[in-house]
């Protein structure tokens, strides 16, 4: 008896609640249902004469957003897990006629653009009939959640495509790491090379006609030397830290967060070594991401927290969480820094996250799925 009545004071709340929530689901979805499926049909029927290439992107991004918003009240209201099927936008578009008909494109290859065409017939008949009849709301949303929720053909179609982008990445990464590689090697360790051989030669001719001033010149090669050192060390470590490679991920991120300029409070609990290719990638990462506090976020204090997280017997990851106690207002398309965070990780599969309000605080999480070595 005490467990019938709290269930029936269950079924009275939800049924209360789909009274309310039924017929205004109903009232509001069927105008906007029947509006962009017109829109969609007529922008379609004017690609041809190319009034379509203008009106179809605008009209399918409303969709976009509009599907949505159904998907976040199918689990919402009805706890049912709906994962976006789009496509990753391509990240180079062109400008002017070429971008719009560049977008159009993108959209017409996209299955998920005809799946959310056909699901509006069906949100405007079966869809409202559901949602008008409050003890049949469920259906509406098991309706919505199978027609929007990607299909396997789309899964694996989209996958491909971001791993078709990250390739590109990983590409443009490498021949920009040598190129920077190589303009610090000019610039740097070899200019100082040079000058410290012309120094010599000087030396040379001088050592017996004016021995205070080769003696003079010996210094200044010298002090060129320990300076040409130093930049090539500070070359090493931006291509790979030496102690990366001797002691591990701990004791580099630990010997990062002690070179910050602003004190860096690093709790660091890892179960050992990671492949070298991940370790490096996480290391870069964390650098960028501390650097950025130290000079852009004007804060006082940063968190560095990173752990293994072990989700399955064969899976786990590694997670890093950076907050900082600065103005905020950070954003991932304010500048190239966390975007390139963003791509060097997308290769390993690895995500980032940024919540960065107006008054702060920054925290940026990171997570790259590794194993243990």
């Amino acid at each position: 008896m005490t467990d019938e009545r709290p269930r029936a004071a269950v079924q009275t709340h939800e049924l209360m609640l789909a009274l309310v929530r039924g017929p205004a689901l109903a009232v509001v979805t069927l105008p906007l249902s029947i509006l962009l499926f017109v829109l969609s049909l007529v922008s379609l029927a004017l690609l041809p004469i190319g009034v379509g290439v203008v009106t179809f992107p605008p009209v399918q991004h409303a969709l976009r957003r509009y599907a949505n918003q159904r998907r976040k009240l199918a689990h919402r209201w009805g706890g049912i897990e709906v994962p976006e099927p789009y496509r990753p936008r391509p990240r180079r578009r062109g400008g002017g006629v070429v971008g719009w008909v560049e977008q159009c494109v993108w959209l017409l290859k996209d299955p998920a653009t005809w799946r959310d065409i056909s699901w509006l017939p069906a949100d405007m008949t079966a869809g409202f009939t559901t949602a008008l009849l409050p003890p049949m709301l469920p259906l509406n949303h098991q309706l919505t959640a199978r027609m929007l929720e990607p299909t396997r053909e789309m899964l694996l179609s989209r996958r491909v495509a971001e791993l078709y982008e990250t390739r590109h990445d990983a590409v443009d990464s490498s021949a920009a790491e040598l190129r920077r590689i190589e303009r610090d090697l000019h610039d740097g360790a070899q200019a100082r090379l040079v000058a410290m051989g012309m120094s010599l030669g000087t030396i040379e001719a001088l050592v017996e006609r004016d021995p205070a001033k080769a003696k003079a010149l010996i210094a200044q090669a010298r002090e060129n030397s320990a300076e040409a050192l130093t930049e090539l060390r500070d070359l090493v470590r931006g291509i790979h830290p030496p102690v990366l490679a001797e002691r591990g991920l701990p004791d580099a991120l630990r010997a990062l967060a002690l070179r910050m300029q602003i004190p860096v409070e690093a709790d660091i609990d890892l179960p050992g070594r990671f492949d070298e290719p991940v370790e490096t990638a996480v290391y870069f990462a964390v650098s960028e991401v501390l650097t950025n506090a130290a000079k852009h976020a004007e804060a006082s204090r940063v968190w560095l927290d990173v752990l293994y997280a072990q989700d399955t017997p064969d899976s786990g990851a590694v997670r890093v969480t950076v907050t900082d106690d600065g103005k905020g207002g950070a954003s991932l398309d304010a500048g190239s820094g966390l975007r390139g965070v963003q791509r060097r990780l997308a290769q390993f599969d690895g995500v980032l996250a940024l919540n960065s309000p107006a008054e702060g605080p920054t925290m940026v999480t990171l997570e790259v799925p590794a194993q243990p070595t």
